[in-house]
């Protein structure tokens, strides 16, 4: 906390956020649902020790779920052997008497979180269950038009990139330059947008509302809702970087947001970072544990690859719950698609085993403070992220942590709101996040109250504007810049 801004945070008790809504409402059906998951892994399970403590995790996941519904004191995390828990419990200790309608929000989200996350660790036969694994790959088999749309622009991405020797077609100096800069500028679109289908706030999407989240006709429609826009200068910095430093080491690290479908396009960024010579390696950063609902773990990688890996059987057959439903069988994949997403996978895996493409979690991700703090209680790792090239945090969580969740008024530079990694900090960093939470800065004076304004933006009584993922910033701090 020492490290910690100054300007107050977002409390749940406060009426007007995000934060009120998410403690009361959104926490209660997120723990439903990993009951619901616990139990039918229980109930298939066929040994006796895996059941009995099955329900034994069940049970305490309906208690974490009663004491958030009749507002109970947080009480201190049991320890499971790792670090971060006397860190937690300091922190609990500090903020007094917490209860859970009146405690900073971004604390204790995480703590909800981590403490769900001991239920497994102290257990015997379920320490890598992911409560939320079936949804995050039931998301992305949902995905399908978009995940086959970008492989087959993908394959002809990098095969304009092959024949021209990494440069875009045979054009001048001056033309290549914007062609290329007009790339990397939709690949981030890309990137951004693929944050639509956050599984802690879209619990209960259809396979139709999903089509209409993602794809290229999406993205066009949502250009004019990205607020404020640093991308050029971000894409300055990579092509500086590539023409002084041509054969040289150029890593650009991703800190990661959600898994499926949004990892799915982060790959696909990285690919193009790679191809393209903007980087030479990519370093991506996930949680350890399952962590707000669909978040990147080590596991979802394995997950993603082999469904592209084995593309036939997973897009063509219906799940357990598809069956359930009663779905129908859905449409084989084209020899077309399925080449497509082979050639995707087989890229990513020559990436990986060549070594410029590389997975990389740290605790730091999962502790319960913000980004001001890394310099002070995450040293290496911060020093490790100063030799990037380009640090890109993505999605919601990341930028509230960036900015510690604070009540800033919108108009505070980006470069402000980020504190010790800002300006000076030797690191740069690039947030591509969909607004789903209060906290918002970088917009020019009067902005805020014209989103307000309009229809279900808020009014003066809230900036419900920024929940729901319609509006997005890309904000960009070069903390290496000489002064």
């Amino acid at each position: 906390m020492e490290f910690d801004t100054k300007t107050p945070p977002y409390y749940t008790s406060d009426q007007s956020t995000f934060a009120y809504v998410s403690a009361r409402d959104r926490w209660p059906v997120i723990l439903t649902g990993a009951i619901d998951d616990v139990h039918r892994a229980t109930l298939a399970s066929k040994d006796a020790e895996h059941t009995k403590e099955g329900k034994a995790i069940i049970e305490g996941l309906a208690k974490l779920k009663y004491e958030i519904q009749h507002d109970r004191q947080l009480t201190p995390l049991p320890e499971d052997g790792q670090p971060d828990i006397a860190d937690y419990n300091k922190e609990l200790e500090q903020l007094g008497e917490a209860k859970w309608f009146n405690v900073p929000w971004l604390f204790s989200e995480c703590y909800l979180y981590r403490r769900l996350s001991t239920f497994f660790t102290l257990s015997k036969h379920w320490k890598t269950h992911d409560v939320f694994a079936r949804q995050k790959i039931s998301t992305f088999k949902s995905s399908r038009p978009a995940v086959l749309e970008l492989a087959a622009q993908y394959k002809e991405l990098d095969t304009q990139l092959r024949q021209g020797g990494g440069k875009l077609g045979n054009k001048s100096a001056e033309e290549t330059e914007e062609a290329e800069k007009l790339m990397f500028t939709e690949m981030c679109d890309i990137c951004l947008w693929g944050n639509a289908t956050d599984l802690s706030l879209l619990t209960s999407l259809t396979y139709e509302d999903i089509q209409k989240l993602q794809g290229s006709e999406a993205r066009k429609s949502s250009q004019k809702n990205i607020i404020s826009n640093d991308l050029p200068a971000a894409y300055e910095v990579l092509s500086k970087a590539r023409k002084a430093n041509p054969n040289g080491e150029r890593r650009v690290d991703f800190i990661l947001d959600n898994a499926g479908f949004e990892l799915y396009v982060d790959l696909i960024l990285a690919g193009y970072l790679l191809s393209a010579n903007l980087a030479t390696s990519i370093v991506m950063h996930p949680k350890n544990y399952p962590w707000f609902v669909s978040d990147v773990i080590p596991a979802d990688f394995g997950g993603l690859l082999n469904a592209l890996a084995n593309a036939q059987s997973f897009y063509s057959s219906l799940s357990e719950d598809e069956e359930h439903q009663g779905k129908k069988q859905p449409q084989p994949l084209s020899e077309k698609e399925e080449s497509n997403l082979s050639f995707l996978f087989q890229k990513l895996s020559e990436f990986h085993a060549e070594g410029k493409l590389s997975i990389r979690p740290n605790r730091f991700w999962t502790e319960g403070g913000s980004f001001w703090r890394l310099p002070g209680t995450a040293p290496e790792l911060f020093k490790d992220l100063q030799g990037s090239e380009l640090v890109i945090a993505k999605g919601d969580l990341n930028y509230r942590k960036l900015t510690g969740d604070a009540q800033w008024p919108t108009t505070t530079p980006f470069t402000e709101a980020i504190g010790p990694l800002g300006p000076g900090s030797g690191m740069r960093t690039l947030a591509l996040r969909t607004c789903k939470a209060d906290v918002v800065v970088g917009l020019p004076p009067g902005e805020d109250d014209r989103l307000r304004a309009l229809e279900g933006g808020g009014g003066n009584e809230a900036r419900k504007w920024a929940w729901s993922g319609k509006w997005a910033v890309v904000q960009f701090c070069d903390g290496k810049a000489s002064a």
